[in-house]
């Protein structure tokens, strides 16, 4: 590729063997996941530079039946990667009939591709470590503060206004 071209990214499915590889070899502070609903990757054409697994939701009182979260989102660093794995998870997991999709950050994070793909930060959620009886004995996640952001059936309806408005706004020019 010549200096200054653009990479065209496409997204693709992978299976949860394949993008676990990935996290284990890229993840700054996960590990592989258990078990998924569906896992997609990004890739440049000549290797994978990013994946995104998707499964139900981590916390019990989110998992209605009707929620999935992004239980792990990573990429090599290629530039748009990360939002292009967000929009293309939530556009599966609407397909597949889901009404909402959740994912955490740390909240020293700023949101930047989450942001782009249309997701809302929704504010601070757990605390610091796991608790309870089936808590790990050793912390699996950093002790910090995380940040719940979602998508949903609303911003699927905002997206639909707004390709209807450049439609109209066509039509009248």
């Amino acid at each position: 590729m010549r200096w200054g071209a653009k990479t065209m990214l496409e997204v693709l499915p992978v299976s949860l063997k394949e993008a676990n590889a990935f996290v284990e070899q890229h993840h700054r502070h996960h590990k592989p996941v258990v078990g998924h609903k569906f896992s997609i990757a990004c890739t440049d054409g000549e290797k994978i530079v990013g994946v995104a697994i998707v499964g139900r939701p981590v916390s019990r009182y989110l998992d209605d039946g009707w929620t999935l979260e992004v239980n792990r989102l990573c990429t090599d660093g290629t530039r748009n990667a990360c939002s292009m794995l967000y929009a293309a998870a939530w556009r599966a997991a609407r397909a597949m009939g889901y009404h909402k999709l959740i994912t955490y950050i740390l909240n020293t994070e700023p949101g930047t591709s989450l942001r782009a793909a249309g997701w809302k930060c929704v504010g601070q959620a757990g605390g610091l470590r796991w608790t309870g009886k089936r808590r790990p004995e050793v912390d699996l996640c950093p002790a910090q503060m995380k940040l719940r952001w979602e998508i949903g059936d609303e911003a699927a309806l905002e997206e639909r206004e707004a390709i209807q408005n450049v439609l109209d706004k066509q039509d009248k020019g």
